[in-house]
């Protein structure tokens, strides 16, 4: 049994005091572990030690809990994750026959919950809220299913869906699954350029979308967006005959939004007038449920496709004992579903659990910063679920606005996109949990569908800024450059060994890219992308992205893209982007610009050098620095050296090697010159 060493004084138990930078250990106390699913490291141990001597009886089991059509058969999964051993291919409970949307919404009814709440929504502008129960979100989803139907939406057919928070998100992955359809969530904060280019990888049969959206003080024009994306999709051969669009009246009225006759339906129009009930489409477990496109460091998007089965019993039983949910909890995530854990942890996992779902529309810092707390008491929120950089930028307004709410209500805190510094889990567990509510800070990516690292509330102590432990049925690996794994106290590459239910099976359309990016830099195993750290203790520490992609707020960026936009500007001949510390972001995007040849740096140049990054990928892509470089140090071969360049970012000067093999050292010099200008 694995020894965890809590006998120094640096700790304090669960609900007796707070965590100050000294302490170690945050012990679960008597009485939260006695309630918990997972009530000890004992116990956890032997769960895990049951899913990794026999993965297919210990998820076999679980999944039984869901409805089948058809059990699956044997052998219960099959994988390979070895590159050397041929095609790199992942199946779970393959012939089982089920429904995602009949286990999240008729299942439920079934056992009893037609009419506990499923949704509380809360809109923007104070004031503004609506709910669903389980019996109401089934006739909404059928609806809406059943219009998708009528106009030649079936089984395996693509649905782009871009709307912001509203209730209408879920109810359309929803029913997308529901009829066997894959829905591709878009966050509403992509551009038209982004969204085009989604459109054209996967060629859905209608795209759905709304009026606009208000968040915060400002109104985003959506349906304008989408119009501009589904002009550059047919100039790229892609037309799109159907663009369903509902009608957020409180961002824009009918009246106001631009029409496109014939293509344009209002959902308001034509949804409500379909039956509320629709025949279930069974699909195998290995149909696809979605397709979730993410930043690559190539440029271009890779769209991750997830598959129904597997997803399903993973998603559900990781927020079950991640949270350690009950059943008279009510939860709150404030992602959004536009990522991957809006689908996992606001729409998929929550509703197999039969769990009410708080959904917000707004910006948390609206009309103050006060807005979590006081949505957290008014609907007695009890599991909270958010990012770091919410955590980080609340900590930065004051204590004031959590305390002069109650909040306590709240017994389960999460942390969710990027690793949290200890100083913020601190902040986190001391002034929103007033000491006494476990945070459960998960590590997870949107490949691997579900928590992979997290903690249990209640099982095990907890470190400041620390994963913890893995999950049942998975075995993390850190290994060195070389691919040799790494016993003990180490540092290396985050891998992991085994296939799980909720990986992911290929990238859309391209299974060559899957395997060469994911299985190829160390054979026989998945590579995260993520470096580690493994303590005395057994602990893992993710330190953050080793590629070329940036965490901004939890949102992965391809530098790529931002280079790629960058150097579309006609001013701008060469870019590079590295990834920076930022207080509240996590990471920040920094930004080496190289102009064309008479053109002087200017504030004008500056801010017309980010408006195109923010027209062709959003504004959360939009960089936080651009530092003027007239040559940038690159290898006799002409490879950019990043290496140099984050150090240059970081102001790590001392730290910079040796610039002797580079092309031009004397670049280097100008950069640094140039760093404060």
């Amino acid at each position: 049994m694995k020894e965890i060493n809590c006998s120094n004084n640096n700790n304090i138990v669960l609900g007796e005091g707070l965590a100050s930078e000294e302490v170690n250990f945050v012990i679960p106390s008597h009485e939260f572990s006695k309630q918990a699913h997972v009530s000890s490291l004992q116990k956890y141990e032997e769960m895990y030690g049951k899913s990794m001597e026999d993965p297919a009886g210990f998820w076999s089991e679980i999944a039984s809990e869901f409805y089948w059509k058809q059990k699956w058969g044997q052998p219960v999964y099959t994988d390979n994750l070895d590159i050397r051993n041929g095609k790199i291919n992942i199946q779970w409970f393959k012939d089982g026959k089920t429904n995602i949307c009949y286990n999240c919404l008729d299942r439920n009814i079934d056992a009893g919950n037609g009419d506990k709440f499923a949704i509380l929504w809360e809109g923007n502008d104070l004031g503004r809220d609506a709910t669903l129960t389980y019996t109401q979100l089934l006739a909404r989803v059928c609806q809406l299913a059943n219009y998708l139907k009528s106009i030649g939406v079936g089984k395996g057919d693509a649905v782009i869906i871009y709307l912001p928070m509203l209730m209408e998100l879920p109810i359309a992955m929803l029913a997308c699954a529901r009829i066997g359809a894959v829905h591709s969530v878009v966050f509403a904060g992509f551009s038209a350029e982004s969204l085009a280019q989604r459109i054209v990888d996967c060629k859905p049969k209608v795209v759905i979308t709304c009026s606009a959206v208000k968040r915060g003080a400002k109104t985003i024009f959506l349906k304008d967006i989408v119009d501009d994306a589904l002009t550059q999709s047919a100039q790229n051969s892609v037309k799109i005959d159907v663009c369903l669009t509902f009608e957020n009246e409180s961002a824009l009225q009918k009246q106001m939004t631009k029409w496109v006759e014939g293509r344009d339906i209002w959902w308001q129009d034509v949804v409500p007038k379909y039956p509320v009930t629709c025949d279930v489409e069974w699909v195998d477990a290995e149909d696809p449920l979605f397709l979730l496109y993410t930043s690559g460091s190539t440029g271009k998007p890779k769209g991750v496709l997830h598959t129904t089965g597997g997803y399903m019993v993973y998603t559900a039983t990781t927020f079950k004992y991640a949270f350690d949910y009950k059943p008279k909890d009510i939860y709150w995530c404030t992602a959004d579903c536009g990522w991957i854990t809006g689908h996992s942890y606001v729409t998929y996992g929550p509703l197999l659990n039969g769990a009410t779902n708080v959904v917000f529309e707004g910006a948390p810092n609206y009309p103050d910063a006060g807005r979590c707390w006081d949505i957290v008491d008014k609907y007695k929120v009890s599991i909270f679920y958010t990012a770091p950089t919410l955590v980080r930028s609340l900590m930065r307004e004051g204590d004031e606005h959590v305390t002069r709410y109650s909040r306590k209500s709240l017994r389960v805190l999460g942390s969710v996109g990027e690793p949290i510094n200890p100083s913020a889990w601190r902040w986190f567990f001391n002034v929103v949990g007033d000491g006494k509510c476990p945070i459960s800070d998960t590590w997870w990516q949107t490949e691997t569908g579900g928590f992979m690292i997290t903690p249990m509330p209640g099982a095990w102590p907890q470190k400041p800024g620390s994963a913890t432990l893995p999950f049942f049925g998975v075995q993390p690996v850190i290994v060195d450059e070389k691919g040799v794994e790494l016993k003990g106290e180490c540092s290396g590459y985050l891998c992991v060994k085994n296939s799980w239910p909720s990986a992911f099976r290929t990238l859309y359309g391209d299974h060559e890219r899957y395997e060469t990016t994911y299985f190829s830099a160390f054979p026989g195993y998945y590579f995260t992308g993520d470096g580690c750290n493994r303590d005395k203790d057994g602990y893992y520490w993710l330190t953050g992205r080793v590629d070329d992609v940036i965490n901004v707020s939890g949102h992965r960026i391809g530098t790529a893209e931002v280079e790629s936009a960058l150097v579309s500007h006609p001013q701008c001949v060469e870019a590079a982007v590295v990834g920076v510390e930022h207080d509240v972001k996590g990471q920040g995007i920094y930004v080496f610009v190289t102009l064309a040849e008479g053109v002087s740096y200017s504030e004008e140049l500056r801010r017309s050098l980010i408006k195109v990054v923010r027209d062709k990928i959003g504004g959360f892509a939009a960089p936080d620095k651009i530092h003027w470089a007239p040559g940038l140090p690159k290898t006799r071969s002409g490879k950019i050296m990043r290496r140099i360049l984050r150090k240059i970012a970081s102001n790590s000067l001392d730290e910079l090697g040796d610039t002797s093999t580079l092309a031009d050292p004397t670049v280097v010099d100008q950069l640094i010159a140039l760093a404060h200008s």
